[in-house]
């Protein structure tokens, strides 16, 4: 979710990077505050982010119920799954390290955005589980490189005077949550009417709309990246305790949200819930993430960010604990869905805001595609492939109970970094 699911979020904590912890989380950073003057420049990017979240919106949950609807298998479904997970690997950082280099990331997205639009065409006709394999492969090679190049441009949009603007990117974010969201509940009903052989044509009209979103995009080239004629090493950074710490925690957190990616829909499937009720129950994880990312600035400065890491981790583990035993019972799923706010929104906020942090200017583009690659593209194939073969061999709330651990293992990295006051 990535996700937007996952994808795609915004952030406190990203101030200026010598300021006091407590205050660099303020929006009161920006020293240009005036919503009037500010908009503008950010409205292509919240177009964008909105049609990208939108897509991801159609395709994600929906897309092992359409493998279902073809008869696939659970294990063979987990497989085509985690191949989104396997361009997370590459595609990321070869997009990210392309996008710091050149500057040119409104260029590098039409030409990601318009491969992906081409690709979808080969979702239209069933050649087998190969077939599907290299699509799904040739289109998750685009997306997944356009997360972090999104992500990248959006941070560069909304800082003002080296300060990242968190109250301005939870609104470029609401956006992609609010398409997320309606993008869901549409999808949830028209499926339960008309069947998920329009799936194809779905995702195709929603890759036409972020290829249009693309293009509306500023063509400029990045100021920095022209006085500095080339990236800067990414080495010295990673070298850094905290930065191999966060990464640590960051990937056990989203590798217990794959529970939630790659089988939520199929579990609440095998329990007897209509398309249209999960569409419900991703909804309310939306709605929840919309509220955070309006309200963030209101609660992120009350904790550091390692706090912020450790309660969202710690909430992650209930949050699985509960869909794993209690999922009959459709009050304690909508609590647990609600419990995104923390698991995905804050969790998101807190990582966005370090990563800019740590990796500014010209290591932007690579910093975004290093926690997407750690964070979603080696737990989101591990966890995919894991979770295909324990939900064979014990069913699918093994999963969950699974995610719970990783879930606890993600708090203990996030604690040793609070304890030690690395970050």
């Amino acid at each position: 979710m990535w996700g937007c699911a996952a994808r795609f979020a915004t952030h406190s904590r990203c101030g200026v990077t010598h300021a006091p912890r407590e205050a660099s989380v303020s929006a009161t950073t920006d020293p240009q505050p005036a919503p009037h003057t500010a908009a503008p420049s950010v409205v292509p990017y919240a177009v964008l982010t909105a049609a990208y979240c939108t897509h991801a919106g159609f395709f994600n949950p929906f897309l092992p119920l359409w493998l279902k609807d073809l008869g696939l298998s659970i294990a063979v479904i987990s497989l085509l799954t985690s191949v989104q997970a396997a361009t997370r690997m590459f595609a990321p950082y070869a997009w990210g390290a392309l996008s710091d280099r050149t500057g040119e990331r409104a260029r590098l997205l039409r030409w990601g955005a318009s491969i992906a639009l081409i690709t979808s065409a080969g979702l239209w006709v069933n050649w087998g589980v190969a077939w599907l394999a290299v699509v799904l492969l040739v289109m998750f090679a685009q997306t997944s490189g356009m997360m972090p190049m999104t992500e990248a441009a959006v941070t560069h949009a909304v800082s003002r005077g080296g300060a990242f603007n968190a109250k301005l990117y939870g609104r470029v974010r609401l956006c992609g949550s609010l398409g997320f969201m309606l993008a869901v509940l549409g999808a949830g009903a028209w499926f339960e009417r008309v069947g998920l052989q329009s799936f194809p044509l779905i995702i195709t009209i929603s890759l036409v709309v972020l290829l249009y979103a693309a293009l509306r995009m500023p063509d400029v080239k990045e100021p920095h990246h022209a006085r500095a004629g080339g990236a800067a090493p990414i080495g010295p950074v990673l070298a850094k305790p905290e930065v191999r710490w966060f990464f640590a925690s960051a990937f056990f957190h989203v590798l217990s949200h794959m529970g939630i990616y790659t089988f939520f829909s199929l579990y609440l499937d095998a329990l007897g819930y209509s398309k249209t009720m999960i569409g419900i129950l991703w909804a309310v994880s939306v709605s929840v993430e919309i509220a955070w990312f309006s309200t963030q600035n209101r609660w992120m400065p009350r904790l550091s960010l390692p706090a912020w890491l450790v309660v969202c981790a710690a909430t992650m583990a209930l949050r699985m604990a509960a869909t794993a035993s209690l999922a009959d019972a459709l009050w304690v799923l909508v609590l647990a869905q609600a419990l995104h706010a923390l698991t995905f929104a804050a969790h998101h906020s807190a990582c966005i805001a370090l990563v800019s942090r740590h990796f500014p200017n010209t290591l932007q583009g690579r910093g975004q595609a290093l926690y997407i690659v750690i964070g979603y593209g080696i737990p989101g194939l591990l966890g995919s492939l894991l979770g295909g073969q324990l939900s064979t061999h014990f069913g699918l709330a093994s999963v969950f109970w699974g995610t719970s651990v990783t879930a606890l293992l993600a708090t203990g990295c996030a604690w040793v970094v609070w304890r030690k006051g690395v970050v």
